[in-house]
């Protein structure tokens, strides 16, 4: 596997990489500074994002984890920059109960690239597993223009 680091508005970033997949995405710096094709192009990805210049990202990514947590995840992936969806929409979506549903997006290892921060609570605004939590999902959307509190 293969790491590199981005610094971001949302904190420094840890990007990994295996077998030409973006398989993780963490906050924190790993001290790495390893190149792929993958790497190159997720860190130039991040940092456009970062800037404000990319909406979506294209990238090759592998999702590990059971067949639900794949599942969730490309249904998140579907979420239209700046909008958000609720844990029950991906609920009703994938036949399964909300509660599953957060836990999975709870488990998402390519934040931001897969936009978990995009999905809410049926109350509104709902935890969130990176570093700096809740205040780092509302930074995210205010990001992208589709929450403001």
């Amino acid at each position: 596997m293969k790491q590199a680091d981005v610094h971001t508005q949302f904190g420094d970033l840890t990007v990994t990489e295996d077998q030409g997949a973006i398989i993780r995405v963490s906050w924190g710096v790993s001290g790495c500074a390893d190149r792929s094709e993958a790497l190159d192009a997720a860190v130039a990805q991040l940092q456009a994002y970062d800037a404000g210049e990319l909406e979506t990202f294209d990238l090759p990514i592998a999702v590990r984890g059971s067949q639900l947590q794949r599942d969730v995840c490309a249904e998140m992936s579907r979420i239209p920059f700046g909008q958000t969806i609720t844990y029950g929409d991906i609920a009703k979506t994938l036949g399964v109960p909300a509660q599953a549903i957060g836990q999975a997006c709870g488990g998402n290892p390519i934040p931001i690239i897969i936009p978990c921060h995009r999905v809410m609570g049926a109350k509104g605004l709902t935890g969130f597993s990176g570093a700096g939590g809740v205040e780092t999902k509302v930074a995210l959307l205010r990001h992208e223009g589709g929450y403001l509190i």
